[in-house]
């Protein structure tokens, strides 16, 4: 708390000069305070837990539903995608080229969940047998499929 403290006294009534020098940021105040920040890096495509934080379609995008444990990571060496679709485990086969994933068949596990879980589900399993748009942007990927239905995902730490 008293960091947070500190650094909000820094932003109240002062003037800040900058420094940049490769990935860092130095923020110094009149008063001889500084806030130092540095660039995480880019969470890589591979290999990264991606959780899955809304589904959208066109311009309306929604949470998921309470209790859903959506998520996935693309694995190079194996050429899969493998995950949860909220409630089910999911394998897949996936092919990376030039800002699209080719999702192959989806196999999945048989279990029943409550009906906004499957709704996730359907609408996740969707996605596969199909190509879709991938984009990255530092921590978030955003998938776009052919209709229009885009998912969100952050990297999970």
């Amino acid at each position: 708390m008293s960091f947070e403290q500190s650094l909000s006294h820094a932003y109240v009534d002062n003037t800040f000069t900058s420094e940049v020098k490769g990935d860092k940021l130095t923020l110094t105040t009149d008063g001889g305070d500084r806030v130092n920040l540095t660039k995480e890096p880019d969470a890589p495509l591979y290999g990264t837990k991606w959780t899955v934080t809304s589904l959208g379609d066109g311009d309306v995008a929604q949470s998921l539903p309470e209790g859903a444990d959506a998520h996935f990571t693309l694995d190079k060496a194996n050429g899969t995608l493998s995950g949860r679709l909220g409630c089910n485990h999911v394998t897949a086969k996936a092919t990376v080229r030039d800002g699209h994933i080719t999702l192959g068949a989806a196999k999945t596990t048989r279990m029943m969940c409550d009906g906004s879980l499957m709704d996730t589900e359907r609408t996740l399993l969707g996605l596969f047998d199909s190509t879709v748009v991938y984009e990255l942007n530092h921590r978030s990927i955003a998938l776009t499929s052919t209709n229009g239905k885009t998912v969100q995902a952050v990297a999970d730490e």
